[in-house]
């Protein structure tokens, strides 16, 4: 018998239901901002908006849109039961919207000289899951 309890004692990882529509557009080259316009509760089309407009220099526009797709994110990890800690593992997919955002929100705020913000966001990240920093790095 299987037994899945935390012997750490921290909370359960939170895995984000699975939403494909909007990584499958991106994927099939469909343009962020239609994506993030047809369905904007997905932190991935957000955060694709925000990769883009940062390495157009755009970094403001970054910001926001990585802002919003954080947002969104919280938005949906609370209803899958986040409580405000714990792992969010990268190795689950839908979960990497979110991690995208909030390290696009740091990369931004670092750029525009918001350095509290991007040291939050860099440690929230890494605590989050340390292979989402790892990879984004």
């Amino acid at each position: 018998m299987a037994n899945h309890e935390n012997l750490l004692g921290g909370p359960a990882p939170t895995h984000l239901p699975d939403d494909p529509e909007p990584r499958e557009l991106l994927a099939s080259g469909a343009a962020p901002a239609e994506v993030a316009a047809k369905y904007p509760a997905s932190s991935l089309a957000w955060a694709q908006l925000s990769d883009d407009a940062f390495e157009a220099g755009r970094t403001v526009e970054s910001y926001a849109y990585a802002r919003t797709g954080y947002h969104r994110g919280l938005d949906a990890l609370r209803r899958a039961g986040w409580r405000g800690q714990g792992p969010i593992p990268f190795e689950h997919e839908p979960n990497r919207g979110f991690l995208r955002a909030l390290y696009a929100l740091g990369r931004a705020s670092q750029a525009i000289g918001e350095q509290e913000e991007y040291e939050r966001c860099t440690v929230f990240l890494r605590d989050s899951s340390p292979t989402a920093a790892d990879t984004f790095r």
